[in-house]
């Protein structure tokens, strides 16, 4: 391929800047079309994205010859059936995470890609970003000495700004999301675990429905060893009070500590010799660095930023935690 020409299945509410735009920002990237069941809705996503094509039928759009290249961003449960049609037609899909319902329909779509031998990659974007990869090369340096352990925080009040609004919040939807806020946050804080620490020994945790207005889990504790020995601890909780609101990651080494939230853009390290803090500027795109990683992939420049392999792992993670 010389320029990936991109089709956006499912241009809803984090395709208009999070995503969207980046693809036409991007070297030897373009978007050329995209598709929303809702024609209107499509035909004005287009209109203001300047893209020149529009359908409101997948198979059309997957089918389009000037399309050699799928980004699904729909919920969840059209994932897998979507990225398998778009991997049978020999294009590869960068698909939204969470990658699936479960890791069963993950392998599934692993397997597929594996199989027809079509490049398949997973938006744990997070992995491309400047401030989580500082984070990885502060680890990867010994800065806090040899890793023990790791804790986690995500504490947000009900409907948490956190989350994109949607007409149906289809996100606390199990059938159609994999469970609730925890199916949509986690996976972001679950990948760059393993991002940074490697192969899962063992996990476990627990779930449970606090609130009785909702039909999902809005209390998920989670443990991980991980084979070098490194210990997570993770905790996750839509019910409580605005002003109790926490979203912290800790990793302790045996030299000192590096704190960072998952939705904010600082970096506090301290030892016992120093305590230094890093700022990073909001992304006009947060997933621009990622498509720009993908594109690579797809053109053979560059290996795969995250495989369906690796998003898998997360995505066991998730059933462990939820006792699926």
């Amino acid at each position: 391929m010389e320029e990936i020409r991109w089709g956006i299945i499912g241009c809803g509410d984090v395709t208009e800047v999070k995503s969207g735009p980046a693809f036409n920002k991007v070297n030897h990237s373009k978007l050329v079309a995209v598709m929303r069941r809702d024609s209107a809705k499509a035909a004005d996503y287009a209109r203001r994205h300047q893209v020149p094509k529009w359908y409101d039928n997948a198979t059309q759009l997957i089918n389009d010859p000037e399309v050699n290249a799928i980004y699904i961003a729909t919920p969840p449960l059209q994932h897998e059936a979507y990225t398998i049609e778009a991997l049978k037609a020999g294009k590869p899909v960068y698909v939204e995470k969470p990658m699936t319902l479960d890791a069963k329909a993950a392998q599934r779509m692993t397997n597929a890609a594996n199989k027809l031998n079509v490049k398949l990659c997973v938006a744990h974007y997070r992995r491309a970003q400047p401030m989580f990869l500082k984070v990885k090369e502060l680890l990867a340096a010994h800065v806090i000495g040899d890793i023990r352990l790791v804790r986690l925080k995500m504490l947000q009040s009900p409907n948490p700004a956190l989350i994109a609004k949607t007409a149906d919040n289809w996100r606390i939807n199990p059938a159609i999301s994999g469970g609730g806020l925890f199916h949509d946050l986690a996976p972001h804080q679950l990948d760059l675990m393993t991002y940074y620490f490697g192969a899962v020994k063992s996990a476990m945790g627990i779930a449970t429905r606090q609130q009785e207005n909702t039909g999902v889990d809005d209390l998920v504790s989670g443990n991980i060893l991980f084979k070098n020995g490194v210990v997570f601890s993770g905790t996750w909780c839509f019910s409580v009070a605005p002003q109790d609101q926490a979203d912290s990651c800790v990793v302790y080494g045996s030299k000192g500590h590096i704190s960072f939230p998952m939705f904010g853009h600082k970096i506090k390290v301290t030892t016992d010799q120093s305590t230094e803090e890093y700022a990073f500027e909001p992304l006009p795109h947060v997933q621009q660095p990622m498509i720009e990683k993908v594109v690579d992939y797809f053109m053979d420049k560059g290996p795969n930023p995250c495989s369906g392999e690796d998003a898998w792992i997360t995505m066991k993670l998730m059933d462990d935690f939820t006792r699926k």
